[in-house]
């Protein structure tokens, strides 16, 4: 079974057939399965990120399947890249349908009083300012028709508060979704729904943007769970799994929600 294909059942959506998305992060992880999942919908896919070699893989899997994606490698955070990669997205399509704002990155791991500000300001412009980007540029190629905008926030920030030395990274996760709420207010008189949803431990390669320094054992503090963190599954979440949750809400199945922030972790954050 190739990448393109679901390892499970998935819903279809014949209303995303032919509609224009475009997924930030989408070289791996959660971004590269939802994207994937939008072209088994018939979704032409915009493919932004920062590493041009996995934007390649996933068109290329697309492409190869039948489906239609276009990888512009972009640094989110950039204000002049992300103006020329939308710029090229209106220039190709002439609008967007579907915003997946998923970009993101854990950081620095340290002390608050150890974090240095060069730290909080990358883990702040890739996540926070990304975002942002993201769903400024998007808007004007929205407005005419409609359409659903998806940040991926975290359950960090936002229920669950004991990943130590994750102080950026759990701010920007925490306002991310009051983000969402602002444009979902300002945004609903061109019927664009902005919702945020909230993944718990989630099977990806985001580690690989983790950066751990020695500090962050002084201020840990025991968390003693009962058995299995992840009452549901005994397990972490797969990233095929929060795409079916990109697809629900980037259909007209959605279409009376907005402003809502989505919890997706098998109950870890009830414990």
């Amino acid at each position: 079974m190739s990448d393109f294909q679901h390892s499970q059942e998935t819903a279809a959506y014949p209303a995303l057939k032919g509609k224009i998305a475009v997924v930030t992060g989408a070289g791996s992880g959660i971004g590269r399965a939802a994207a994937l999942g939008l072209a088994r919908q018939g979704v032409k896919v915009v493919l932004l990120g920062q590493t041009e070699e996995k934007l390649n893989e996933v068109e290329d899997n697309i492409r190869g399947n039948g489906g239609e994606a276009l990888s512009l490698p972009t640094n989110v955070g950039d204000a002049a890249e992300m103006k020329q990669a939308f710029q090229q997205v209106s220039h190709r399509y002439g609008r967007i349908d579907v915003v997946l704002a998923n970009a993101g990155i854990n950081g620095t791991l340290a002390p608050i009083e150890d974090l240095e500000p060069e730290d909080w300001d990358q883990t702040l412009g890739t996540n926070l300012r990304g975002t942002f980007l993201t769903v400024k540029h998007a808007i004007p190629l929205m407005k005419s028709a409609g359409g659903s905008v998806i940040i991926t926030s975290s359950i960090n920030g936002n229920r669950k508060f004991s990943s130590f030395g994750m102080s950026a990274y759990s701010s920007s996760k925490a306002a991310q979704t009051a983000f969402s709420k602002m444009a979902a207010l300002e945004l609903a008189r061109y019927k664009i729904r902005v919702n945020a949803i909230c993944p718990g431990a989630i099977d990806t390669n985001i580690d690989s943007s983790t950066h751990a320094t020695p500090q962050v054992d002084k201020i840990r503090i025991s968390v003693e769970y009962p058995e299995g963190s992840q009452p549901l599954e005994h397990g972490p979440g797969s990233a095929g799994q929060v795409a079916d949750l990109v697809l629900f809400l980037a259909s007209p199945q959605s279409s009376h929600i907005t402003g809502t922030d989505i919890f997706i972790d098998g109950a870890e954050t009830l414990l």
